[in-house]
């Protein structure tokens, strides 16, 4: 096992040349979101909701907490809306389900050129009137980890749906 300090200059390094080079060309970095904390990296790419499955506790009746969601997205390039670079492949679990509101923790796997990254949290107001809430409402996420080029990856995720079955997501990664 590496000491820390090793592990987080390791870490910090492969974080620069991950985000200052081609190995991500197809996701674009910049520091000047609404969300970066002092001296984190942002990524921005778009989602586009490939496949979406739910498995509801009661199947006739309404929301209940246990029901299950497994999503999968193409993620694109925000410079270039045409051109994919990963994918998004999660699971979301219903742990309050009230009628105006409701609550899923949710686990996903972002998919990116030269590794993944593991997020996870929860989203609110999931729910109108019983129903699943449409559009899905913006959320925050907790970067737990990663792999490759993201090995020991934390930070956030913010997802904004910006049209149907399409969101953005502005991956901030501490440094």
């Amino acid at each position: 096992m590496r000491p820390i300090r090793a592990a987080c200059l390791g870490t910090a390094t492969t974080l620069v040349a991950l985000l200052a080079g081609a190995p991500v060309a197809g996701a674009t970095t910049h520091t000047d979101s609404a969300h970066p904390k002092g001296g984190d990296r942002v990524i921005t790419v778009f989602g586009h909701l490939d496949e979406q499955t739910r498995f509801p506790v009661n199947p006739k009746g309404p929301a209940a907490q246990g029901d299950r969601t497994v999503v999968r997205s193409k993620l694109f390039d925000k410079a270039d809306e045409k051109k994919q670079i990963g994918w998004t492949h999660g699971t979301c679990t219903t742990t309050l389900a009230e009628e105006n509101g409701g609550v899923e923790e949710c686990i996903v796997t972002y998919v990116l050129p030269g590794g993944q990254l593991t997020v996870q949290g929860l989203v609110f107001g999931i729910l109108t009137k019983g129903v699943p809430t449409l559009p899905p409402p913006s959320f925050d996420n907790a970067i737990t980890g990663g792999t490759g080029k993201f090995d020991r990856a934390r930070g956030q995720v913010h997802a904004d749906t910006i049209g149907p079955g399409k969101r953005r997501f502005t991956i901030d990664l501490d440094r």
